[in-house]
């Protein structure tokens, strides 16, 4: 892919595997904090439609809110580290070589 490229030309001038590693790590916490924010979003938004058509009182919960906002980031990392990790330790001239 594209991003093996990627992978292969920053390797090749001078990134290390750590570098590599915590660009993988990163984007994959920020990608699933993203997507966590508009699931809250997208479910607090349902339970106000809900309530409001129903009558009922409708209350936010904050630390739950913001846990399962971390909870997602959590996610991102967690599954994100095997090929964050496999990236990481690819040969530069393999990557570069890559289609």
């Amino acid at each position: 892919t594209e991003r093996t490229r990627e992978i292969g030309i920053r390797m090749s001038v001078g990134a290390l595997e750590g570098d590599v590693l915590t660009q993988f790590l990163v984007e994959a916490g920020l990608i699933s904090t993203l997507g966590g924010i508009a699931g809250v979003m997208t479910g607090l938004l349902g339970g106000f439609v809900g309530a409001r058509a129903l009558g009922v009182i409708f209350t936010v919960n904050a630390p739950v809110t913001l846990g399962a906002v971390a909870f997602s980031a959590l996610v991102g990392v967690v599954f994100g580290f095997y090929p964050a990790r496999r990236a990481a330790h690819m040969e530069p001239i393999d990557a570069l070589r890559h289609h």
